[in-house]
């Protein structure tokens, strides 16, 4: 039987036991050891800050947590926003957003529902501001004064075509307003105009959404009456301001409008001068024809049956060609004394105006503007 004995010197470890000698570790280890202890402990924290941001920025999309919910202040720009017939809050608060009125249409639907659970957005026209609290907005919108219909009239747009904006715009039947147009003195308008034109001021319009034809087309006729008592026009002089007026917006621009004013003063004053008493404005023709091109023929000039025609006919046609601006009114009313007889326009996208005293000058410039044409094609159709 062997016996195994313990020959090993008195404190010596077998390398069986796991353990170390403290000398056996240099000091260069340790510090070693212990970088990279924290590198690991760093780069693990890292890691966890990482996956977090991760997840949060995962979950905060998805539960709309870095939305705009709203603006702050009162607004920067002026807007005009239409609410269609029909329309939906959700879809109301899209074109809200869409627009930059409010910063998101979730909120704003919810605060809408939140203090309106049972109520709708009026259809009409507002006045808003972009980038507003959304709370701003409803109460705008809820404001039962608010709501109206907006129309533009641009300048030189003729009757017809003001009653189908005007159609558009509130709803009412175009046939309403033609048929109104006829009863020229339930407006005041004196019966020397065969119709409301040159009655129905251009400009912005914001109507009540219970206002009936007759109502918008009074405070259209009552704009023009208050550009006609501005320039202190008498009555008996409304017909050939507004009907002179009309004829200026579509012969000159703003700038020149008094100068072409007086040219047809000059014209119509000198029955025996070289224009013979005639106006010969190519608008006033192509209104009578109900076109709109800038080209007429000889025999079109020709037709005296054209009761616009102020080519074939002396004096003022029988009527507006259109709604007069207040600059064209204030012209008519106090045109330039000049000795012009004859304009034309040798630049239809700049408007520039040449004026002449004789027919032979004019026709100097004449041929600017046939130039003009040919190198602009299309332009003078």
């Amino acid at each position: 039987m062997l016996t195994l004995s313990n020959t090993s010197d008195e404190g010596s470890h077998s390398p069986l036991d796991g353990s170390f000698e403290h000398h056996d570790v240099t000091p260069e280890q340790r510090k070693r050891h212990r970088v990279r202890s924290r590198a690991s402990m760093a780069t693990a924290v890292a890691l966890f800050v990482a996956a977090l941001l991760v997840v949060v920025a995962v979950l905060g999309s998805a539960l709309g947590l870095f939305e705009r919910k709203d603006y702050h202040g009162s607004g920067d720009q002026d807007v005009n926003f239409s609410v269609a017939d029909g329309s939906t809050t959700g879809q109301i608060a899209q074109d809200l957003q869409a627009k930059d009125i409010v910063a998101n249409a979730s909120y704003f639907v919810s605060s809408f529902q939140e203090r309106y659970p049972e109520d709708f957005i009026q259809p009409g026209d507002y006045r808003l501001k972009t980038r507003m609290r959304s709370e701003d907005v409803i109460n705008t919108m809820m404001d039962k004064g608010e709501a109206t219909h907006y129309a533009a009239i641009p300048k030189t747009q003729r009757l017809d075509d003001t009653f189908t904006t005007l159609s558009g715009a509130t709803g009412i039947a175009k046939s309403e307003f033609e048929k109104l147009s006829e009863d020229r003195a339930k407006f005041g308008v004196p019966d020397a105009f065969p119709n409301l034109e040159g009655w129905l001021h251009p400009g912005e319009y914001r109507f009540p959404l219970d206002a009936t034809a007759e109502q918008v087309l009074q405070d259209m006729v009552d704009r023009t009456k208050d550009t006609l008592t501005r320039n202190e026009v008498p009555e008996d002089k409304w017909f050939d301001v507004l009907t002179i007026g009309s004829i200026v917006e579509f012969e000159g621009t703003p700038k020149n409008y008094p100068s072409v004013a007086g040219a047809i003063e000059n014209r119509m004053n000198n029955p025996e001068g070289e224009t013979s008493g005639f106006i010969q404005s190519d608008a006033s023709v192509t209104y009578g024809l109900g076109t709109k091109t800038v080209h007429l023929t000889d025999e079109e000039k020709k037709d005296k049956s054209n009761p616009y025609n102020t080519y074939a006919n002396p004096g003022l046609p029988v009527g507006p060609i259109g709604s007069p601006s207040d600059d064209a009114i204030a012209a008519a009313a106090k045109p330039e004394k000049n000795d012009y007889y004859y304009w034309v326009t040798v630049n239809l996208d700049s408007g520039e105006t040449k004026f002449a005293k004789t027919y032979e000058e004019h026709q100097k410039y004449v041929a600017q503007y046939n130039q003009w044409c040919s190198d602009h094609e299309g332009k003078c159709s």
